[in-house]
């Protein structure tokens, strides 16, 4: 399927273009379930009624949070954001958000322990760590800032919260990778 392509867009008018290979009624059906119309009704609070646009990633996270009544959020960040990462803190702490922010590094594990075919034993970046220690705080919502590729799926693998991305590391495009696609 390459929606990109298609002509009609019918399914901007609330209708099939009948490529999909999967059965409307049985996505609603999921879409029908409690924890998925929680989160459904939370997320129209943000699109709907005018808000669209309106409100930078920070603030619709701290809105989220609200509105899910969120206890606790985790912030998994990159070492290399750490004074970024302290700012965040700082933001939530401010809003009345209980925040854990938990490095990259935690637990100061060698890489050459995490990759079997590395020679390095300089700190290693533990993902499947942070994943752990959030876990173990009972973060409901993680915000995940910097992780490397491949670490960000370890990470969100492990990770037993909601989660969602604050920052993409994109180090040559200062952190937004569409920047490549617009110059």
């Amino acid at each position: 399927m390459d929606c990109t392509v298609c002509k009609t867009k019918t399914c901007r008018t609330a209708e099939s273009c009948r490529a999909e290979k999967f059965n409307s009624a049985d996505i609603i059906k999921i879409y029908e379930e409690e924890e998925n119309q929680i989160i459904v009704q939370a997320a129209a609070q943000l699109v709907d009624n005018g808000k669209a646009g309106t409100l930078s990633k920070l603030q619709e996270i701290a809105e989220f949070v609200s509105t899910m009544k969120y206890q606790k959020v985790g912030l998994a960040y990159c070492y290399g954001m750490e004074k970024d990462a302290i700012e965040v803190k700082k933001y939530f702490k401010q809003k009345g958000i209980p925040i854990s922010a938990v490095s990259c590094t935690i637990g100061g594990i060698a890489q050459d322990n995490i990759n079997k075919e590395s020679c390095i034993h300089k700190v290693s970046c533990n993902p499947i760590g942070q994943a752990t220690q959030l876990n173990h705080e009972k973060t409901d919502l993680v915000l995940i800032m910097g992780i490397c590729l491949g670490h960000d799926i370890l990470l969100q693998r492990n990770l037993e919260a909601d989660f969602t991305t604050l920052v993409v590391k994109d180090r040559v495009h200062n952190h937004n990778p569409l920047h490549a696609l617009r110059n």
